[in-house]
């Protein structure tokens, strides 16, 4: 845990950054070394003094500040961003995070939530709203299953089905029976599974499909 914690303040407003400095005035343990205005004076006070925090709106004279930490995050080692807005969008949040900000705190939430982020990027851990935790987990399920969905997005829904019944062991003459198909029909569609997939074999077909959790993404799961 960092002893001390050098702080810059960036917002287009002073009165937020004057109220934010009496506030960190208070703690002991952080100092404030500079205020900016902008984006651009953001980046560039942080080059200069290369703090530990830069706490930033992320609405701001021309370039906003997702632009000022994803540029500061990239080019400055160590340096850490907190976003601070009272704008609860979630589009903004994941821009922020992506963009490598180690914080996204709601204005409307409190002194005391500024004060616990700062303390949590002291300590070397995200500082995160409970809003904006359940924000990233809800986005990372949906990228998770859309990654999944997109590894069969070259089959058929009728290959989709019979890759499902091989993942189960099945044999063609099974699989022909529980889908009413002809067994020289489920023949060619492994054929074509294997080709699309790149795959050699059934094998590789069933650990493919399981791994990739086909029954999550059948169409008859997705009506």
């Amino acid at each position: 845990m960092k002893e001390h914690v050098r702080v810059i303040l960036a917002d287009d407003h002073e009165v937020v950054r004057l109220g934010l400095k009496t506030l960190l005035d208070d703690v002991p343990w952080v100092e404030v070394v500079a205020q900016a205005g902008t984006a651009d004076e953001a980046f560039r006070l942080a080059e200069a003094y290369m703090p530990d925090v830069v706490i930033m709106d992320i609405r701001m004279p021309g370039n906003s500040g997702i632009d000022a930490c994803r540029e500061i995050t990239s080019r400055l080692d160590g340096v850490q961003v907190i976003m601070l807005t009272s704008y609860s969008d979630d589009e903004l949040i994941l821009k922020a995070l992506q963009a490598g900000a180690s914080g996204y705190i709601l204005k409307q939430v409190g002194n005391r939530s500024i004060v616990s982020a700062l303390e949590a990027v002291r300590s070397g851990n995200a500082a995160l709203d409970p809003q904006v935790t359940r924000l990233v987990i809800e986005q990372v399920r949906k990228d998770e299953i859309a990654r999944q969905a997109a590894a069969f997005r070259d089959l058929s829904s009728r290959e989709m089905e019979v890759l499902a019944e091989v993942a189960k062991g099945l044999s063609n003459n099974e699989i022909a029976a529980v889908l009413n198909l002809s067994e020289k029909t489920v023949r060619n569609h492994v054929s074509a599974i294997l080709t699309k997939l790149n795959l050699h074999n059934r094998i590789e077909a069933a650990t493919y499909a399981v791994r990739h959790d086909i029954e999550r993404h059948l169409p008859s799961q997705n009506n």
